[in-house]
C-alpha cells in the first residue's frame, strides 16, 4: 500500500522566501490548481510544471492509523468535469526537491491576486520514521512552528479557507507555538 508519512512546518513568509527557495539548486517549481470533491478523501489536481500540465485524481483514507494515498493520472477533460463538483479549491505554487530518503515540498498558498496567504513545508519520510528530519538550511530561518503529526487543521483542504489560515498564523505568532 502507498503509505503517506509526512510532517509539516509552518513558515514565515517575509515576501522574499518564495524567490529564495526557487533559486536554490535542484528545486523544481510547479503551479497546482487543486480541488476537493463531494466525496470524503477525494481530490483532483492540475499540476503545471517543466514538462507541461498533468492531471491527477487522489484518494486518501486512514487505515490502522496510517494514511493510504492512491493517485492516478486523469485526462484534462475528466479533470474539467470533476472540477464542476468541487467543494473547496485552491491555487498554490510548489517547490520540490529530494534530499536522500526524504522528499521536500514547500507550498505557497495563493490568493486570486497571486499574493501568498500561507506558506508551509512538508517532508515525506520513510514509512517507519516517526521523527521529522531537521528543516533544510534554506528554510531554517523561516520556521514558525512544527505541526504535530496528524493535526488536520494544517491540511490543504482546510487551508483553502483563507480566514482559517490567517487565524492559525495569528495564533502561532501570538503564542510562539501550535496549541
Amino acid at each position: 500500500m502507498p503509505i503517506e508519512n509526512e510532517r509539516k512546518f509552518v513558515l514565515d513568509d517575509d515576501g522574499g522566501l518564495e524567490a529564495h527557495v526557487g533559486a536554490a539548486p535542484g528545486v523544481e517549481r510547479s503551479l497546482l490548481q487543486q480541488a476537493y470533491l463531494d466525496s470524503a478523501g477525494v481530490r483532483i489536481r492540475a499540476v503545471e510544471g517543466p514538462g507541461g500540465t498533468r492531471h491527477v485524481f487522489t484518494y486518501k483514507c486512514t487505515v490502522d492509523g496510517q494514511v493510504v494515498e492512491i493517485e492516478t493520472a486523469i485526462s484534462a477533460s475528466d479533470f474539467g468535469r470533476l472540477w464542476t463538483r468541487r467543494q473547496q479549491s485552491l491555487s498554490k505554487v510548489r517547490y520540490a526537491w529530494a534530499d536522500g530518503v526524504f522528499h521536500w515540498d514547500v507550498d505557497f498558498f495563493k490568493r486570486d491576486d497571486g499574493s501568498t496567504y500561507f506558506a508551509q513545508a512538508e517532508v515525506e519520510m520513510p514509512e517507519d520514521q516517526v521523527e521529522p528530519p531537521p528543516l533544510p538550511a534554506l528554510l531554517a530561518g523561516h520556521l514558525l512552528a512544527i505541526v504535530p503529526a496528524g493535526d488536520s487543521r494544517f491540511a490543504s483542504k482546510y487551508l483553502t479557507d483563507q480566514a482559517h489560515a490567517q487565524r492559525l498564523l495569528d495564533d502561532i505568532r501570538q503564542k510562539g507555538r501550535i496549541e
